[in-house]
Order: structure tokens, then C-alpha cells, then sequence
């Protein structure tokens, strides 16, 4: 094929994994701002839509790695296309269901096709550019990842204001099936012509040890941290995490190869991703409630307020592969980390009454610090693996993030329910009875609710709940800062300099390659 028509194909096929991405990226806080309309029309319980949310985080986060697999093996346009048929299959169903139990598994089956997607379109990316054009690819890549969250509330928003809950998951599945359509023509395949085996008993494992620790973080915050649930969940999650490990050292030809963490660019990687989703994901979660509950903004007001955000965030990925050239990664990992601290940092000062300049200038910095960190993070992480094993290092960066995710949401808004439950107890009307103060505990949408039917009493409520909120807010994100300096402390010394990543011998990708020789090894632009 010559040089024009590559590149031609190259340019048509960028757009459609970067739908695909973003697809399935806006697929939970698209959902987030259309809960009260599903508990409205489905009588839904709170732990109900908890799980229609969960349940897609669960099985996506469980599946990834094994996902990537299949794509290396199998073709990685099939797997892609498949994953989008799956989704827009659960989406469609969803939008013609009426019950939250049906809900809760339709999502479920969203979560089969998203990972099947998301490792699925990073792969094709580094399988289908050259090294000289692979940083800008995954530079959009990354931009796309981080400013999804915000598009997907943006567009549930302006539905909201026109249709019901119901016109989200139309519109989801719609999209999946014109995006699947355009996959056909516009994605070229790629897999290994000469494949491993498959190893079903790492993806076992790790399906286990994921869906284990992603559900204690889940559950935890609801029955309690000490609860046989919450405890038993994480047990099992992390006996098969080591189990996992530990095959990992004995099978042939291992799903991931732990010796690949001996890479300091690739476990910097990973521990900087885990890391920037589990304050970002958590940080979108406190904020969007504080948006809609404590400054009465709409759905669609909140998504316009977070939209610097991601345009600074998408603008800059696309420019970080140059400056990663130029400065290294080290500097761009830490100073990166150091910006999303600063804007956190600034967020926790917000109070019942402050204004959108404040959050302006703690959410574009944000942006930025995750502009510059995730995207040189994310180039390590696939560089570590050979081409042949793609899927797995695009599904690798994808589990780091959502675990990092749902770790977060959970963890963050343990801190911040803590807080809140105290200060909504101490700020209750002295006559309330308990059934009240119980169920203004529950949440401060919860809270306002009982306020709004209590008159005069009702209104020092909602002004004590509004405040008790915000306070929970401030403690979540000063937990945020001090891990995120902590994290760059760390890095600022382990991420390997421009003359140690030169030097530096590649870890083989599973046992029995030649150690001595391992022979080329992927780079690309960033990596250097």
C-alpha cells in the first residue's frame, strides 16, 4: 500500500477508536445525572442505584485483561466490533426496561462490551502507526479518556432537558451500532500470526482478583469496611491476586508477566495511573453532587461548568508527545501530579456560597497536571510489552485506571459520608425526631427532600446538610493532595531519566524469551 493511502487509512480509522473510546468512557457519568429520573420512573432504592451503577464498573474492570488477550489472538478489529455490538445491544434493551433489576444486569452486559473495547482501541492505535506518529495517536488518546467523562455529562444533560433516562441508552446503543458499522471499513486488523497460548487460568485469576477488590471498594462504604461481605470480597480478591502472581512466575507463556514490574517505566506507569484516576474519578463524583445539590446547578449547567476542564485537558495531550521530547518524562510525571494537587488543593476550599471563579481556577489546573501526566504514564506502560501482546498492555493501563476509578469513588466518598453524617446530626432541628435525622443522613439529596416538607425547621436543615457536605468535600480533598504528593515525592525519584530509559536492558515479555537477546523492542516517541 503506498505511503498517501496509509496514511489515509491511518486518518480514518483515529476517529472511529476515538468514538468508540469515548463511548464507553461517558457510559457512568452519563448515567450519574440521570439517577433521580430512574429512581423516579423504576422505584428504585439508593443500594439499587448504587449497583445500576457499579455493575458496569464491576464486570468492565473484571474483564480487561482477559479482553486484551483476545484481541491479540483473535484480531483486535473483530474483538473491537464485537465489543461495540454488545454494548449498544445492553444499551437498546436498557432504554425499553422498567425495573432496576433488569437495569442492573443490562449494564452488566454494557460493561462485557466496554471491555472488550477500550483495551481494543489503545492496540490498534501502537499497532497502527509508526513510532514517529505514535505519541500524538496516543496523545488524543489520553485526551479523549480524561475529557470523555465530561462530553458523556454534557450530552445526558441537554437529553434530560428535552427527553427522559430513557433517551441516554437510545442514544448510546444508536452510536454503538454506526460506530461498529464505520469499524468494518475504516479499522484495518492486526494479531500475532504466531500466538501464544491462551492462558485461561491468569484470566480466571485476575477476573476474580479484580472483580474481589472492586467489589469490597464498592460494597465497603454501604455495609461497612468491617463488614463479613466487604472483608470476605477483599480476601478474595487479593488470595487471587497472589495466586495470579504466582502463575505468573510458573506458566509459559503467562496473560502478564510480573517480571514486566522489575520495568521501572512500566511500574511507574501503572502506580502514576492508579493513582491520577483514583483522585480524578473520585474528585468528578464529590463535585458533580456539589454542583447539582449545594449550588443547584441542572444537569446540564453542571456539565458546562466542567467543560474548561476537558478542553484544556484534550487540547494539551495532543502536545505533550513534543514536550516529552524535549524535557523527559520525570518532569512532565511530577509536575503533572503537582498541578491536579494544586487544583484539588484549591477545590477544598469551596463553601455552600462560593462562586464558579473558585472552582474555575481549581478545575483547569486539573486538566492540565493530567494532561501532562497520563499520556507519557500510558506510552511506558504499552512500550514495556512486545506488538504482539498490544491488547494486553492497552488492557494493563485500562485496569489501572478503572480500579484506580472505582477505588476512588468508594474511598473519597467514604471520607467525605463520614464527615457529612456527623455534621448532618449535629445540624438537625433539636426536635427532630430520629427517623428524620436517619434518613437525612443517607445522602443530602436525601436530606433536602425531608427539608422541603418541614417548613421553617426544614430550612436549618438543608442549611446545616448543605454545610456538613462541604465540609466532607474539604476532607476528601485533602486527602486527595497529601496522596498526590506523596505519589510525586516517590516518582520524582523512581521514574527512570532520559539516560537510565536508554540504558536500561527491556524485561522479557514472558518466560523463556532469550534474556541475553531479547531483540527489538518497542519504543516510541514518548519513550525516548
Amino acid at each position: 500500500m503506498s505511503t498517501k493511502n496509509t496514511d489515509s487509512v491511518r486518518g480514518a480509522l483515529l476517529p472511529v477508536v476515538l468514538v468508540s473510546l469515548a463511548l464507553v468512557v461517558a457510559a457512568v457519568p452519563a448515567l450519574n445525572v440521570a439517577l433521580p429520573s430512574v429512581a423516579r420512573d423504576t422505584n428504585a432504592t439508593i443500594s439499587q442505584l448504587q449497583w445500576i451503577v457499579d455493575s458496569y464498573a464491576l464486570v468492565f474492570a473484571g474483564l480487561l485483561l482477559p479482553a486484551g488477550a483476545l484481541g491479540d489472538r483473535y484480531g483486535r478489529k473483530p474483538v473491537l466490533i464485537s465489543g461495540l455490538f454488545v454494548f449498544a445491544l445492553g444499551s437498546g434493551v436498557a432504554a425499553l426496561t422498567s425495573t432496576p433489576e433488569a437495569l442492573i444486569a443490562l449494564r452488566g452486559v454494557m460493561g462485557i462490551g466496554a471491555a472488550l473495547v477500550m483495551p481494543t482501541t489503545l492496540s490498534i492505535i501502537t499497532t497502527s502507526y509508526p513510532r514517529d506518529r505514535q505519541g500524538k495517536a496516543v496523545g488524543a488518546w489520553v485526551g479523549v479518556a480524561g475529557a470523555g467523562a465530561v462530553l458523556g455529562l454534557l450530552v445526558s444533560g441537554l437529553l434530560l432537558e428535552i427527553w427522559e433516562w430513557e433517551a441516554v441508552f437510545a442514544l448510546n446503543s444508536a452510536l454503538g451500532l454506526l460506530v461498529a458499522v464505520a469499524a468494518t471499513r475504516m479499522v484495518p486488523n492486526s494479531r500475532d500470526k504466531q500466538p501464544p497460548r491462551v492462558d485461561y487460568l491468569g484470566g480466571l485469576l485476575s477476573v476474580v482478583a479484580l472483580a474481589g477488590i472492586v467489589f469490597g471498594a464498592i460494597e465497603g462504604p454501604e455495609r461497612g469496611w468491617s463488614d463479613a461481605v466487604t472483608l470476605g470480597a477483599f480476601g478474595i480478591g487479593v488470595t487471587a491476586l497472589l495466586l495470579w502472581v504466582g502463575w505468573g512466575f510458573l506458566a509459559k507463556e503467562p496473560l502478564l508477566d510480573p517480571r514486566l514490574f522489575r520495568n521501572r517505566a512500566f511500574s511507574t506507569g501503572v502506580l502514576s495511573i492508579t493513582v491520577q484516576f483514583f483522585v480524578f474519578f473520585g474528585y468528578v463524583f464529590v463535585i458533580l453532587q456539589y454542583l447539582q445539590l449545594v449550588l443547584d446547578y441542572s444537569p446540564l449547567q453542571a456539565g458546562v461548568a466542567l467543560t474548561p476542564m476537558a478542553v484544556v485537558l484534550g487540547g494539551l495531550s495532543r502536545r505533550v508527545p513534543h514536550l516529552a521530547e524535549k524535557v523527559g518524562r520525570r518532569p512532565l510525571t511530577v509536575g503533572g501530579l503537582l498541578l491536579v494537587a494544586a487544583g484539588v488543593g484549591i477545590l477544598s476550599q469551596l463553601e455552600p456560597d462560593s462562586s464558579y471563579w473558585l472552582i474555575l481556577t481549581g478545575i483547569v489546573p486539573i486538566g492540565a497536571g493530567m494532561a501532562l501526566a497520563t499520556s507519557p504514564a500510558t506510552t511506558d506502560i504499552v512500550s514495556a510489552l512486545p506488538q504482539e501482546k498490544q491488547g494486553v498492555a492497552s488492557a494493563v493501563n485500562d485496569a489501572a485506571r478503572e480500579v484506580g476509578g472505582t477505588l476512588g469513588i468508594a474511598i473519597l466518598g467514604s471520607v467525605l459520608n463520614e464527615q457529612y453524617r456527623n455534621g448532618v446530626a449535629e445540624a438537625a432541628p433539636a426536635a427532630a425526631p430520629d427517623s428524620i435525622i436517619h434518613v437525612a443522613q443517607e445522602s443530602l439529596a436525601a436530606a433536602l427532600a425531608v427539608a422541603s416538607d418541614l417548613g421553617e425547621r426544614g430550612t436549618q436543615l438543608a442549611v446545616g446538610a448543605r454545610g456538613a457536605f462541604t465540609d466532607g468535600l474539604s476532607d476528601a480533598f485533602y486527602s486527595s493532595v497529601g496522596l498526590l504528593l506523596l505519589v510525586a515525592a516517590l516518582l520524582a525519584v523512581m521514574v527512570p531519566g532520559r539516560t537510565a530509559r536508554k540504558d536500561a536492558e527491556p524485561v522479557p515479555a514472558w518466560p523463556g524469551a532469550d534474556e541475553a537477546d531479547p531483540g527489538p523492542r518497542r519504543t516510541s516517541s514518548l519513550s525516548q
